[in-house]
């Protein structure tokens, strides 16, 4: 179980972070491609090294069923993805974003991660949100946690972020930091001013003392609003910046933070309390079915 053992010395104290939270029109794959590269392309000219887009960041989320979805999927070496690899060389900047994957009779929420030296690192959603069941298929590999110039990098997707045991696997990795992709909806039951996803995000961010970047989308698309309210936290789950609640807007808005991803790889959260190391994995079969 990696806990201290990683060497922080190439870590910097303040690795600059935008999640670029955006408003996708539905179906509309080149529209939404030039919206990405411009955003993209703003937030380098920031200073950021790492952005976040969006869930689904070059289709829209709304598909009304299966058939649909598939006539807008791409592979992850497909157009949209080979773009956004082309803008991370270009702006010497990591890439996180979101898009619809076929691959073959699968069709996945995905989502990549691309460095500027080519490598790249693909996820497929394993927690299915509500309708998108009817739509995609389940992925059933857990989040990657990739090596990069800035710290080592997790990849999740939305709902991913509200299953505890899902987000403990890249901290229990050695993940610095955590890169999530969602399309937050807003629910009739949460029309308060901060959504309560932003509160699972922070709470999971201090559970695992893994600060996350959570870019949402904006907007309105097909009878949904979208709750906006990107976020960034620090290991302590505390907010570094926080977008606002663009739900009828959907203005384009980059946040922005630096985060110290050395403090990620401290789990002690008191002298003698350490958030991984505390973890009774032999009490916790009955939870599980198998010890864990």
């Amino acid at each position: 179980m990696p806990q201290e053992s990683y060497p922080v010395d190439h870590l910097s104290s303040a690795v600059s972070v935008a999640c670029c939270q955006l408003a996708p029109v539905f179906g509309d794959i080149s529209g939404n491609m030039r919206r990405s590269r411009d955003i993209l392309m703003r937030a380098a000219d920031m200073g950021a090294q790492l952005a976040v887009l969006p869930e689904l960041a070059n289709t829209g989320y709304a598909f009304s069923n299966r058939d649909e979805a598939r006539g807008l999927a791409q592979s992850d070496a497909g157009e949209c993805v080979s773009e956004w690899r082309e803008l991370a060389a270009q702006l010497d900047l990591i890439v996180v974003a979101g898009f619809c994957e076929g691959d073959g009779d699968g069709l996945y929420n995905s989502a990549v991660l691309l460095t500027p030296d080519g490598r790249q690192a693909r996820y497929r959603k394993a927690h299915l949100w509500d309708g998108e069941k009817r739509i995609f298929d389940l992925g059933c590999q857990p989040p990657p946690v990739v090596e990069t110039a800035i710290g080592r990098l997790g990849v999740m997707i939305c709902y991913d972020l509200e299953i505890p045991e899902w987000v403990r696997l890249p901290a229990l990795e050695g993940a610095d930091l955590l890169c999530v992709p969602v399309n937050w909806p807003v629910l009739p039951q949460h029309r308060e001013a901060l959504p309560i996803e932003v509160i699972k995000a922070q709470a999971n961010a201090a559970f695992n003392r893994l600060p996350v970047a959570v870019c949402d989308r904006a907007g309105h698309e097909r009878g949904i609003d979208w709750a906006g309210c990107s976020l960034i936290t620090d290991a302590d789950g505390c907010k570094l910046a926080l977008a606002s609640r663009q739900e009828q807007a959907g203005a384009d808005e980059i946040v922005f933070a630096q985060i110290d991803l050395r403090a990620s790889r401290d789990k002690h959260i008191s002298r003698h309390n350490h958030v991984l190391s505390d973890r009774r994995p032999d009490l916790y079969g009955k939870l599980h079915g198998t010890a864990i």
